[in-house]
């Protein structure tokens, strides 16, 4: 008779683990937990009104994806902001979003308007997570039109990693509707089936928003530093 194999119990359950941790890339996405900031898992647990050991699960997955570390002597801090893995990370998703609207428009899938009219609402507003997310949802129906889940699946490990930048910088950005006006041209040109545009429109579309997210990026990051006590 086989031996009945033995596992550890579960300490904590995964779905709370994963909303601690959502709620914490948020906080670092947005800003209200800001790079270099420390982190204890006592504070934490203490604003969301859970255990610590969810916070300890969470936490170790946010170090995993790069997005917390060691802080020096004991404990974690959120992981500075780097303006070249920025540049990097755009570079890959550029390719992977050109490649969805090329295979979309192929499709001549037709956008929901309202993701247009959405997007442009939070532009003109103060919510940055309303425009990371209307941001977000334009693109990924763009990877859900072009039939190949992996574009989907491999593009939003760079968003959550481009979403931290966004919030640092959308505050101040004054091209929220320019973003839109090509984001509606992608959509005309993936509706008219022209791959080649919905293609190079999408290419430069990234470039720009690269471009931009990186000058404001070395701003902040300039900025941060001569706060910072020497």
């Amino acid at each position: 008779m086989p031996n009945t194999p033995t596992l550890v119990r579960l300490e904590a359950a995964p779905d709370l683990v994963d909303q601690v941790y959502r709620r914490l890339l948020d906080a670092i996405s947005e800003g209200s937990l800001a790079p270099g900031q420390r982190i204890t898992q006592e504070e934490i647990a203490q604003q969301l009104a859970v255990s610590r050991q969810p916070v300890l699960q969470a936490l170790r997955l946010l170090k995993k994806d790069g997005f917390v570390q060691d802080a020096p002597g004991r404990g974690l801090l959120v992981a500075p902001l780097d303006a070249d893995w920025t540049q990097a990370v755009y570079q890959v998703r550029g390719a992977l979003d050109a490649l969805a609207a090329r295979l979309a428009a192929q499709a001549r899938y037709r956008l929901d308007p309202r993701l247009l009219e959405a997007g442009r609402k939070a532009a003109r507003g103060r919510n940055v997570k309303a425009m990371i997310d209307a941001d977000l949802a334009f693109h990924d129906a763009i990877y859900a039109a072009s039939g190949n889940p992996l574009i989907a699946q491999s593009a939003h490990q760079h968003w959550r990693h481009l979403r931290r930048v966004m919030g640092a910088v959308l505050q101040q950005s004054r091209q929220r509707e320019t973003v839109w006006d090509e984001h509606e041209a992608i959509a005309r040109a993936i509706a008219a089936g022209d791959a080649d545009r919905a293609a190079q429109s999408m290419q430069q579309h990234g470039q720009r928003a690269a471009e931009n997210l990186a000058q404001r990026l070395a701003g902040v990051l300039g900025t941060a530093s001569q706060q910072t006590p020497t």
